[in-house]
């Protein structure tokens, strides 16, 4: 799962500097239909920011991570993630959705994989 948790990282850490900034996490979370403002972002990285830096690294993600599956998502939330990937609403997430979203979080990924997924 540790392997799984660096892949995560590194979608968020667009410059491949080791850190996540607030900047990098709004991009993504925006990329996945959020739109925190600056200080919900900063609030979000100091929840976890234990060397008090500004921002996250790969020991605080793991326990900004640890924390998110404690706290077991909700049917509501759940739909709400499902609302992002199905964007023409009809309770289905086609391959072309799919694709899109994962393509907008800078995941590219091939036709197979897009199909086996």
């Amino acid at each position: 799962q540790v392997s799984e948790y660096k892949e995560a990282f590194s979608l968020f850490d667009k410059d491949g500097d080791g850190q996540i900034t607030t900047k990098e996490l709004g991009t993504v979370m925006r990329s996945l239909g959020q739109n925190p403002s600056e200080s919900e972002l900063q609030d979000m990285i100091n929840e976890v920011d234990a060397d008090n830096n500004g921002t996250i690294d790969f020991p605080e993600f793991l326990t900004m991570m640890a924390r998110k599956m404690k706290d077991t998502d909700s049917e509501e939330e759940i739909r709400e993630a499902f609302k992002v990937f199905d964007r023409d609403n009809n309770g289905f997430i086609s391959a072309a959705e799919l694709r899109h979203v994962m393509t907008s979080i800078g995941e590219k990924l091939t036709d197979d994989e897009v199909d086996e997924m």
